[in-house]
């Protein structure tokens, strides 16, 4: 997927440093994302990527530098506006086992109802669009308590997708995906960029799949500042690899997209 870059960034970070004690998490992080663009945060565990995400969508506020939500300053914006055009799945999302499957993707819409107490056909009208779009139209009435893992990941994705967000930020959203549904959803990511304009910021562990299908990748390392930032072929590198994750890798082209495919070299027993 080619992204024709704007001169102005749908979301910025500028300079982000944070830590959850003296010690900072991230130091001096910089990034854009841009609408119709794919990012994908990459990097070891405790390098700080879900982290980001909270500063991102200004779940935390950093100890210096700033986030830029389409031309302003993310701290002046309220959360019902920030609701309003960002979505965020988080790694492990907080579901009413009560709730049907339909009631929790209306629940999505809550930010933009304003003084409406009951959905409007606007609101089914994108409930049931988003069902479609992660496939779990079939299971509208179903309890939000009776699905699978993969099942709840992917009503998660569905409830955010309702609210129609210009931007998405995801916490490992194919983590508990079968190989399907993993490939299903990311397809849907990459045509919803492409034909909607919408901006994905997702953090992912599996490095084919983003190589796959992000059209660029922020790389972290444990030294709190980031290692790498460009195209998944800049940053995919056994070098760059070997600096973040402390093994040996061995990278060449898969087939099918002519991407980075990355394969891990086992240690000498």
């Amino acid at each position: 997927m080619v992204v024709e870059k704007r001169t102005l960034a749908a979301l910025s970070a500028e300079d982000l440093s944070f830590g959850y004690t003296e010690k900072p998490v991230l130091d001096g992080v910089g990034l854009e994302l841009h609408e119709g663009e794919m990012l994908g945060i990459i990097g070891p565990n405790g390098s700080g990527k879900s982290t980001l995400l909270g500063l991102l969508c200004g779940l935390l506020s950093p100890t210096r530098g700033r986030v830029i939500l389409r031309g302003r300053p993310l701290s002046t914006y309220s959360p019902d506006a920030v609701a309003q055009v960002m979505g965020v799945v988080p790694q492990t999302p907080q579901l009413a086992p009560g709730f049907t499957v339909l009631e929790t993707v209306l629940s999505g819409r809550f930010a933009l109802m304003g003084r409406r107490l009951f959905e409007n056909e606007e609101d089914h009208r994108a409930a049931d669009r988003a069902l479609a779009m992660t496939g779990l139209s079939e299971l509208g009435e179903r309890p939000a308590g009776e699905l699978s893992g993969g099942e709840r990941q992917r009503l998660a994705l569905a409830r955010a997708l309702a609210a129609e967000p210009g931007l998405l930020l995801l916490d490992e959203p194919t983590s508990a995906l079968d190989l399907d549904h993993q490939l299903k959803t990311m397809a849907m990511l990459e045509n919803a960029c492409l034909e909607e304009g919408l901006g994905v910021c997702q953090v992912s562990h599996d490095l084919n799949l983003a190589s796959l299908f992000c059209d660029r990748l922020l790389l972290l390392g444990r030294g709190r500042r980031p290692l790498a930032l460009g195209r998944p072929e800049d940053v995919l590198t056994p070098e760059l690899l070997e600096a973040a994750y402390g093994v040996e890798t061995i990278v060449d082209r898969e087939p099918t997209r002519n991407r980075p495919r990355v394969t891990l070299i086992p240690q000498a027993r």
